[in-house]
């Protein structure tokens, strides 16, 4: 099963790999902002209509995954033992850096077998916020704006318009979700709701179902 790399070539409509989705990372003056859609599909199946791509670390560390979902997984339980084992060992969280670190060199060291995952490391430390994308070579980029999966064309197009840097989050959350509603109409892998989480000096948080709503129903009526 994954979520936003298509299926391997060759694999039978049975031992099909799930995929689809969109993801967004925007670093904002008071932290990061972190969204995903829900959808989960297979081809043309949809095979989970609320699946979890959006993820906790720690209080100060955040992840989406795209790609498949056993190999993001396996990603998302490594960085949570290894940012666990930093916080008891040095008495305080990981930095976001040395998070993104550990996730390169997990998909580094698979890259003759890769783990077909392509991820979103956010959050904030005493250096503030920051966004990494890591793909499933092990890559690692430092970014202030970032869109990863099927949809990530249509949110681009939301992005570049309309962020900039230095927003504050309580302006840039409603953009990641305008970003990511306007991929659930355009892109077919893409749908069903979505997520999105704050990252800031009082931790992480996810926008209550309530909001999520409200900002489904404005982007949906203005479009």
């Amino acid at each position: 099963m994954s979520i936003g790399i298509k299926p391997t070539a060759g694999k039978s409509l049975g031992s099909a790999v799930y995929h689809g989705t969109t993801t967004v990372g925007l670093v904002c003056s008071d932290g990061v902002v972190l969204a995903t859609d829900t959808r989960v599909t297979a081809g043309g199946f949809i095979a989970h209509k609320r699946g979890k791509k959006l993820l906790k670390i720690d209080d100060n560390i955040g992840m989406t995954i795209s790609g498949g979902v056993a190999d993001a997984q396996n990603v998302v339980d490594t960085l949570k033992y290894y940012s666990n084992l930093y916080r008891i060992e040095k008495g305080r969280q990981m930095p976001v850096r040395a998070a993104a670190q550990v996730v390169s060199n997990v998909l580094f060291s698979s890259r003759l077998y890769p783990f077909i995952a392509d991820v979103l490391v956010g959050g904030v430390d005493p250096t503030g916020g920051s966004i990494y994308n890591v793909d499933f070579f092990g890559s690692k980029n430092p970014e202030k704006m970032l869109a990863t999966g099927s949809g990530s064309p249509v949110a681009y197009g939301i992005l570049e318009a309309e962020f900039k840097e230095g927003m504050a989050a309580a302006k840039v959350y409603p953009l990641a979700a305008k970003a990511i509603i306007a991929a659930m109409r355009r892109n077919i892998a893409t749908g069903d709701h979505f997520d999105i989480a704050i990252l800031d000096r009082q931790g992480f948080r996810e926008v209550a179902e309530q909001e999520k709503d409200k900002l489904l129903a404005q982007f949906t009526s203005n479009s």
